[in-house]
This record gives C-alpha cells, structure tokens and sequence, in this order.
C-alpha cells in the first residue's frame, strides 16, 4: 500500500473542489486549477478531506496512487497559498530586469534574452540579481525557474550564470590549481 497515497488531504477553508469522475477541480483565493487524473484511481471528498484510492491492485494503479495523491494536493496548496522559486544571478555584468510582463536577462550574450510568462506566473526581481517566479500551479512554476536557468547555467570554474538559490555549485580548480 501507497503510503503517500493513503494518506487523506485536507481542504483549508476558501477551497472548493469539484470532482467530476476522473476530473478534479479546484477553486480558492488564488486562482482555480483542474486536472483529469489516470485511469485506475478513484477520488472521494467527504467532509473536509479527499481521499485517492485505487481501483484495484493492478500494477499501473498501485504506481499511480501516490502520484495522484501528490497532484491533488499541489492543487489545494497552490490555489490556497501559491508557489514560488528563487534564482540568483552570478557574473558581472548578467543582471536580469521586468518590462511590463516580460522578463529581460542580460548573461553576457551579444543579445539580452526576452521571456514571456505563461498564462498564472509572475516575474519579480530584486536587486537586479534575484529573480522570483511565483504562480498557483507548482509544475508550471518549476518548468518556467528551468527554463530561466538553462539560458545560462552555472558554470563549474568562476560560479558565473543563473542558478537556484538554494543551489550549491561544486566549483572545479584551474589550470593553476592543479598541484
């Protein structure tokens, strides 16, 4: 048994979840989000709690039980309280700026790098080297923090890019420290 997936969710007060079959979707201060989850699951909400369960004891269900667990309660928690990732910016000269939606990064290209959030993000920068993504839907915000890094990830020597801020970057010894 799924120990995750057993394990019932709560609903905070504001949240309203509808569960329609196999679709679920959910409603708070922050934004509605819905997602139709894989065959072989089954979702009750009783009360104040949803429980997932499997259908049968199928291998497919048994591995998507505390996937599907895990998606309905990022749902509740991002339409409650919302996500957000940190990045932090290294190297001189790379600093990154909001221009109305738009997110423009400066990392030492011959041309700044433009970025349009997605429909439910938002961009904040502070300082000019810190940047904030934040949204209701914690995949979303996850993919969008990447694809920021993978413009310019940090490089092993001098530490120089776009990295998470909770980050550790292993640096390397030079030619010189080499002994």
């Amino acid at each position: 048994m799924s120990r995750i997936g057993k394990r019932p969710i709560p609903i905070p007060d504001k949240v309203a979840v509808t569960i329609e079959g196999r679709h679920v979707a959910v409603k708070g201060p922050k934004g509605e989000l819905s997602r139709l989850l894989p065959w072989g699951i089954v979702i009750a909400q009783s009360d104040n709690t949803i429980t997932v369960s499997r259908f049968d004891e199928s291998r497919i269900a048994r591995e998507r039980h505390g996937l599907c667990r895990t998606l309905v309660a990022n749902m509740v928690e991002g339409v409650s309280q919302g996500y957000s990732k940190r990045l932090a910016i290294t190297g001189v000269g790379y600093r990154a700026q909001v221009q109305g939606q738009k997110l423009v990064l400066s990392l030492g290209y011959s041309h700044p790098v433009e970025m349009d959030p997605p429909s439910g993000i938002q961009f904040a920068v502070e300082g000019n080297t810190n940047i904030t993504v934040s949204g209701i839907d914690k995949e979303l915000v996850g993919n969008v923090a990447a694809t920021i890094r993978d413009a310019r990830p940090p490089e092993p020597y001098k530490g120089k890019g776009v990295r998470y801020a909770d980050e550790k970057i292993r640096r390397k010894a030079g030619k010189t420290g080499k002994k």
